[in-house]
């Protein structure tokens, strides 16, 4: 299978799904990756430095995960200002990057994500992905991402995860590649925390019956 992560931001990939990302590569599916901004300019303190410096944790973090450089794909959409964007023009850089692969399965933001950046990266993959009959999308998965999912307002539809994946053999590669994203990554009891993606992936293990997992939802699932 070849599958794709369109996320807004470099880190996203692997808080929202890096266990299930590693879980596909053992199996021997092809991953590529598409990031749409760089994560780092909207801060009012930042320099060429500190972009240099996320995107190297990138490559370094799917790296750990498993992944060929070759198959990641770094746009620079306004950070944190993708509702500024025409959706038009992120749909087609995204429909650009799919048609370079038969891709099957994309795995993406969910649609009520308190980051608007993670809101429009869903409508745009939508978009990109309609079901027309030429197109090889089939499957599209929604993840939750810690210090955006949990923390969108209750005018937003919660986060309901409809399919979930046994990650307890591969959890140790995400907190491996998390370790690249350490300017990123917070102590406890902030939601960003090792702790606290531990105790997520605990919770939704819980839920399943098993020790570990990541949770999605399933936006679409033609077989």
């Amino acid at each position: 299978m070849k599958v794709a992560i369109i996320v807004a931001h470099p880190d996203d990939e692997t808080l929202g799904c890096g266990a299930t990302i590693a879980n596909h590569i053992e199996k021997g599916d092809e991953i590529y990756i598409l990031t749409l901004s760089n994560g780092v300019s909207s801060r009012q303190e930042h320099n060429e430095a500190d972009i240099k410096t996320r995107q190297t944790a990138f490559l370094n973090a799917t790296q750990q995960l498993g992944i060929s450089p070759n198959n990641l794909t770094s746009l620079d959409f306004p950070d944190n200002e993708f509702d500024t964007v025409s959706l038009l023009k992120i749909a087609q850089a995204i429909e650009l990057f799919l048609s370079k692969n038969i891709i099957t399965r994309v795995y993406t933001h969910y649609h009520s994500d308190l980051n608007v950046d993670h809101r429009k990266t869903y409508e745009a993959v939508l978009t990109a992905c309609r079901p027309q009959p030429m197109q090889s999308v089939k499957q599209i998965f929604c993840f939750e991402t810690l210090s955006s999912t949990e923390w969108a307002s209750h005018r937003y539809e919660a986060f309901k995860p409809n399919y979930f994946v046994n990650i307890e053999h591969v959890f140790s590669k995400k907190i491996k590649a998390l370790t690249a994203y350490k300017d990123e990554m917070r102590e406890a009891p902030h939601t960003r925390s090792i702790e606290n993606i531990q105790a997520l992936a605990k919770f939704r293990g819980m839920c399943v019956g098993t020790p570990l997992a990541e949770a999605f939802y399933i936006e679409r699932f033609i077989d």
